[in-house]
């Protein structure tokens, strides 16, 4: 489905694992506070799935990713104990896209069957996927209902970076370089909750939509899934 703007239920089949049926993708830049909004709507029960959580259980010593990463970048990109060393893989795929776009080849086929045996397992009335590549991804935007987009001024992301992480502004500004534009999260956005004024001003945002996704969810459980 392309769920850009539309309102409609695609997306949501019996294809579908088990479990709620709303599948919400949540989204945003670097720095824009996804984890943030994300912990606000689990506070109010919805289900979260946060992919990058998944994808670093794949990097770590051991971990069901290392093999191909081993293989395709060489070890002086692992750590001494064998995980991913994060520093040395942010440089490279930051500077050179092919090395991006081959990373992402390893982890994303990996990240969506325990994205969706937790979809399948959870009890709240939907299911929110934290997908930072969400709109630059083919594949994620065809398996979520309605895209929601965390925004920010892109002045701001690059203050919030430099202060959390310790990079230097060109770092910062590299990164974002690589995402999706602001304009293009907002234009592939259902709904959009704008974090420039502090955590007060999100709450009454995320409580808002969710009361909208617990409705379309509860409307949902009373489709037949082969009506959907």
């Amino acid at each position: 489905m392309d769920s850009d703007g539309d309102n409609n239920n695609d997306g949501i089949d019996s294809c579908h694992p088990p479990g709620p049926r709303l599948r919400i993708g949540l989204t945003g830049g670097i720095g824009c506070g996804k984890s943030t909004v994300a912990n606000l709507f689990a506070a109010l029960g919805a289900t979260l799935v946060d992919t990058d959580l998944i994808a670093h259980s794949m990097t770590v010593a051991g971990g069901a990713a290392m093999a191909a990463v081993k293989d395709a970048f060489g070890a002086h990109y692992l750590t001494p104990e064998g995980a991913l060393d994060r520093a040395a893989m942010r440089a490279r795929v930051f500077s050179d896209p092919a090395a991006k776009l081959r990373l992402e080849a390893i982890l994303h086929p990996l990240i969506r069957d325990p994205a969706d045996a937790q979809a399948a397992g959870a009890r709240g009335m939907y299911v929110m996927f934290v997908v930072p590549l969400l709109v630059e991804s083919g594949n994620w935007r065809g398996r979520v209902a309605r895209v929601l987009a965390i925004d920010c001024p892109e002045a701001l992301q690059v203050a919030r970076v430099m202060a959390r992480n310790g990079l230097q502004e060109a770092q910062v500004k590299a990164i974002m370089a690589t995402q999706a534009t602001r304009e293009e999260r907002l234009a592939a956005a259902n709904d959009v909750i704008t974090n420039h004024d502090g955590i007060a001003a999100l709450a009454p945002q995320v409580a808002a939509l969710h009361q909208l996704y617990s409705a379309i969810s509860a409307e949902m459980s009373t489709i037949p899934m082969d009506h959907l």
